[in-house]
């Protein structure tokens, strides 16, 4: 992540609450990706705006005893959560550091695998930000990019106040320099940059009370600034009682939006 004053989602009281939750449910998909790679006998894996979890326990789990990890962030209650959660899950290979993606103090080509997850769609500056990456794999490593794609982020039955929430949501961070539906370039920008990427895609149903299911409101929450000056206060205010209210209807039950996962071997 990058210290911008103007990041979109920088500073927001709900937006530890989320990166928790979202880290929890993306996991297994994170797993699966990391089961596909070759194990690495003292790995050095890198996770970029890890925030308060990341993939911090499943790359410590793949680097094993030997290996390390090392997760990066800019705020300093992402890195102070992120701290907490090593030293509670018992990960004693893995550290913390400060580290600003756009200028970033690490040493080049010192990594078996780097990962960075949700970094384009809020931070855009995609081409800086692959680059930064490439960077820092060491020759045949591998570079490992999860980004959205809002396609499938559905509430169900149907909701149109959620259905419209979403689109502002979308359209704030576009609004922002930044791409909600960044997963769908990741194959092509990866390829522009002479990598082969293995590509995959995961939606998680949620059942009704699934804390993920709020999902549009929390984003609103962090988003409430960016969101307010696109649509106004009071017709914020009342988009987000009706999405309330549809959430909170006997049976209701949704789709995230798709997880889409790239990733790639570094040429030696």
């Amino acid at each position: 992540m990058t210290d911008r004053p103007d990041y979109l989602l920088a500073g927001r009281a709900p937006e530890l609450e989320r990166l928790r939750l979202q880290s929890t449910v993306w996991e297994p998909a994170g797993r699966a990706v990391l089961a596909r790679l070759p194990r690495v006998a003292g790995a050095q894996a890198l996770d970029i705006g890890c925030g308060a979890m990341g993939w911090l326990r499943a790359l410590s789990q793949w680097a094993g005893d030997g290996g390390h990890v090392t997760g990066t962030d800019v705020e300093d209650r992402m890195l102070d959560a992120a701290r907490a959660f090593t030293a509670d899950a018992g990960l004693a290979n893995a550290a913390i550091v400060r580290d600003d993606l756009f200028a970033s103090a690490l040493p080049a080509a010192s990594f078996d695998l780097v990962h960075a997850r949700f970094q384009l769609a809020p931070l855009g500056r995609a081409d800086e930000q692959l680059d930064a990456y490439r960077r820092l794999v060491r020759p045949g490593g591998t570079l490992v990019l999860e980004e959205p794609d809002s396609g499938s982020w559905r509430v169900h039955p149907d909701a149109p106040a959620c259905a419209r929430l979403i689109a502002l949501i979308v359209d704030g961070f576009r609004s922002a320099g930044g791409d909600f539906d960044a997963g769908r370039t990741l194959p092509s920008r990866l390829r522009e940059r002479g990598l082969e990427p293995s590509v995959d895609a995961h939606v998680v149903a949620l059942d009704p009370g699934h804390p993920y299911l709020a999902l549009p409101l929390q984003f609103a929450a962090s988003l409430r600034p960016r969101l307010a000056t696109l649509a106004g206060d009071a017709a914020l205010d009342a988009l987000l009682r009706d999405a309330e209210a549809e959430l909170a209807r006997p049976g209701t039950w949704g789709t995230t939006f798709t997880l889409v996962q790239a990733w790639a071997t570094v040429p030696a």
